[in-house]
């Protein structure tokens, strides 16, 4: 999982693997496989930055 911020402010941590696509709309949303929806303080560029971060840490052994 990672953490996001949403636009309160409030950290949130969130499964990267349920994202089905994001798009910065100038806020970044991101939809989920889910349907849901979240709105986030983060620019895209970030979030893959923190994906890559932890499939790393993840898949490291």
């Amino acid at each position: 999982m990672i953490e996001v911020t949403r636009l309160n402010g409030e950290p949130l941590s969130i499964n990267e693997d349920l994202i089905e696509f994001m798009e910065e709309t100038p806020d970044t949303v991101i939809s989920f496989l889910t349907g849901k929806k979240l709105v986030v303080k983060e620019k895209i560029s970030e979030i893959e930055e923190k994906i890559v971060v932890f499939k790393k840490k993840i898949y490291q052994n």
